[in-house]
């Protein structure tokens, strides 16, 4: 993925970024399919699916600068525009990008005399595994975190739930002996083995209560979701059953 800064001056004559065009580039000799997704702190922004040949580069859109402080996260899903027997059916690629690095890697471009900077998605359009070697997922439940390959092992699993209650009081009766810290990691950990579970049995959605109170619980939530493929996005509204105390998993 190309980045292209676009600045203008201020009134003080200093060159400021103001927004970045964002390109696709296909380093590949094969045409590819994209379907393209831009979240926002886990928020669905844009989409686009379409071709890109090979050695070509494709224009997404424009992103304002400022967009960096909400933690944008760029997916592509790319298949083959001629499908071939010895390569992988799909192949997906996801980039998040925070305004330091971007700040570092403006700096490094103007340094050099260059126009814009590159990340690399993927180095070349990979070969089909042997279908013996691709679990659908491999999933840590449990003690001692026992790894079942799901395609052959769901039935070892617990069932999945559509909506978990991570109040602290609902999870244990000696909530009142534990420090916050330890309150915390028994909520987390709660949350993860439920979101691997509805992974595991390809549930669409989930609904995870975290109440309102300091924030801490929400927040700590939505950083993991956000480091989560499988997440397509969440939300976090209101709901006359929750108040603005749950969110919304979408798978």
């Amino acid at each position: 993925m190309r980045i292209l800064p676009v600045s203008d001056t201020d009134e003080f004559g200093d060159e400021v970024v103001e927004s970045l065009k964002i390109y696709l580039v296909n380093h590949t000799e094969k045409d590819l399919n994209f379907e393209y997704h831009l979240r926002y702190a886990g928020k669905p922004d844009f989409s686009l699916g379409n071709t890109i040949p090979a050695s070509k580069d494709f224009y997404l859109h424009d992103i304002p600068f400022e967009n960096l402080n909400d933690a944008p996260a760029f997916d592509f899903t790319f298949t083959l525009f001629k499908p071939e027997k010895t390569k992988a059916a799909y192949v997906e690629a996801s980039l998040k990008l925070k305004a330091k690095l971007v700040f570092m890697r403006v700096d490094e471009m103007r340094k050099k005399g260059e126009a814009s900077f590159a990340f690399k998605l993927l180095n070349r359009y990979p070969d089909k595994a042997p279908e013996e070697d691709i679990p659908e997922y491999n999933v840590s439940v449990g003690k001692g975190n026992k790894l079942y390959d799901a395609k052959q092992g769901r039935k070892h699993l617990e069932p999945a739930k559509y909506e978990i209650d991570l109040h602290i009081e609902k999870l244990t009766p000696d909530w009142k002996n534990l420090s916050n810290f330890e309150m915390l990691t028994l909520q987390l950990n709660q949350l993860e083995k439920y979101l691997d579970l509805a992974i595991a049995h390809h549930q669409h959605n989930l609904i995870v209560i975290h109440g309102v109170g300091t924030g801490k619980l929400k927040d700590e939530i939505h950083e993991i979701l956000k480091s989560r493929r499988e997440v397509r996005s969440f939300i976090n509204q209101y709901d006359p059953r929750y108040g603005y105390g749950a969110t919304e998993i979408f798978l």
